[in-house]
């Protein structure tokens, strides 16, 4: 994870359209609000930046002295309305106002609106139904213990193997860290449960070979039968990148899992919403998948996530027997009603999509011109990322990546920490309201940013 320095530095005061830097970074009158959280929380909570969000409208963040930025963090692809925007607001005041807070799993108006909507937007709306969770974690743990269920109570006990890609991220719960793909994370686990099993993630960099042979090859290296496996879950962009499946590759594990009965899970709590330029990244796969753990973009904002599933699976529990306390919280509901109608009426998937087509073709034209530095550039619509390398290598540069994310700080553009396999990767998230403008800016920052570390 990436440190940051509480030291004030003094930086170029910067003023345009959409930013404005006036103070040192970090901002001095900051840092009681840091010492205050090194003493209150675990430092398990640092790691980002060192701005204090006061306010954030669209696409901008704005502290409490005067600065604001540019956001390609989105909350980490959270925000993709963009921040604070009325209609959600507003949706979440008046029900504030109407006096429901919580209500556990008892019945509500919003909460038959909202499956309704998250219905019409799944695979096959008359055979899928939705179950409303509070985290993206969550939702990933739900799907392995559908896909478990399903399995066992359909074709026996020996049907019990999750399969899952090496460098996958599913959560931070730990049927969702047992399924993630990375080894450093499920050290505290001690011996890990065997019906877990990875296989190499297609992703072109990492792993040059895309071919479904070796997934299969994979499978039976590990002496895991298909007839064994109970579910195989994958994010549908993984987020270290993001990389993304080849679409050959993306129809020939679904033909799989049909095959064998397997339940087939497409992760995107990071990936849907429009992030991807349509409502669903697998959705560009031409798949149709079993379960699809849903979150952060369901809101734009307060904490919500779904599973979208085959009825056949979510009506394997009895009433009462798989619920959660927060459920269908009502605020949380309102938000994401709000949410899913900007969505279905506004431009923002379509936005997303045309300001991939000005985004990526920018990031191919930085990273050529450090390409032993810059390793791979890759996107779809508005998620895309930039993997800094050692030169001349695959070997991830987390202290190279770090300090052009800090000069991005600096310069009024906002991205969160580093990310991927070894902090490698400059991930690139604006919310999808992002003006071509503002996005023009952004990206004239975002290289000279890397003009001044790499340059020479």
């Amino acid at each position: 994870m990436a440190e940051y320095s509480l030291e004030p530095v003094a930086v170029p005061q910067v003023e345009t359209k959409y930013r404005r830097i006036k103070t040192a970074l970090p901002v001095p009158e900051s840092i009681p609000i840091f010492k205050a959280l090194q003493a209150s929380e675990p430092r398990s909570m640092m790691g980002q930046p060192p701005i204090v969000w006061h306010k954030a409208y669209d696409f901008t963040v704005e502290d409490k002295w005067g600065n604001r930025w540019i956001d390609w963090s989105s909350c980490v692809l959270v925000s993709n309305v963009g921040h604070g925007v009325k209609a959600v607001r507003d949706a979440v005041v008046e029900k504030v106002d109407q006096g429901l807070l919580a209500t556990y799993v008892f019945v509500h108006e919003d909460r038959a609106a909202l499956t309704q909507a998250l219905q019409a937007v799944s695979p096959d709306p008359a055979n899928y139904h939705v179950f409303l969770l509070s985290t993206g974690s969550e939702a990933t743990e739900n799907c392995i213990k559908l896909s478990k269920t399903y399995a066992m109570e359909k074709h026996g006990p020996k049907k019990r193997v999750i399969v899952s890609f090496v460098n996958a991220f599913h959560g931070r719960t730990m049927g969702a860290q047992l399924a993630g793909g990375m080894a450093k994370l499920k050290t505290w686990m001690g011996e890990s449960d065997t019906s877990f099993v990875q296989v190499p993630f297609p992703d072109g960099f990492k792993n040059e070979d895309t071919s479904f042979d070796l997934f299969l090859k994979s499978l039976k290296d590990q002496g895991v039968k298909p007839e064994e496996i109970a579910g195989v879950i994958t994010e549908s962009y993984q987020g270290v990148g993001p990389d993304f499946l080849p679409v050959d590759y993306a129809q020939k594990l679904e033909a799989f899992c049909r095959e064998h009965d397997i339940c087939l899970t497409m992760d995107e709590v990071q990936a849907g919403f429009g992030r991807t330029g349509k409502w669903f990244t697998y959705q560009h796969y031409g798949v149709t998948p079993d379960l699809v753990a849903c979150g952060k973009g369901i809101s734009s904002s307060l904490p919500i996530s779904a599973v979208i599933g085959r009825k056949d699976i979510l009506g394997l529990y009895a009433p009462g027997s798989m619920t959660s306390t927060h459920s269908a919280s009502p605020i949380c509901v309102a938000a994401a009603l709000a949410n899913m109608k900007l969505l279905q009426t506004g431009p923002y998937i379509e936005n997303a999509a045309r300001m991939g087509d000005i985004l990526m073709p920018e990031l191919h034209r930085i990273r050529a011109k450090y390409p032993a530095a810059l390793g791979v550039a890759t996107g779809k619509g508005l998620v895309a990322g930039i993997q800094v390398v050692k030169p001349g290598t695959k070997e991830p540069d987390a202290e190279t990546a770090t300090r052009i994310n800090v000069r991005c700080f600096q310069k009024g553009l906002l991205m969160f920490a580093p990310v991927g396999i070894g902090g490698e990767c400059l991930k690139i998230a604006p919310p999808l309201s992002i003006t071509e403008e503002a996005l023009r800016e952004s990206l004239q920052v975002f290289e000279a940013s890397i003009d001044e570390e790499l340059g020479s």
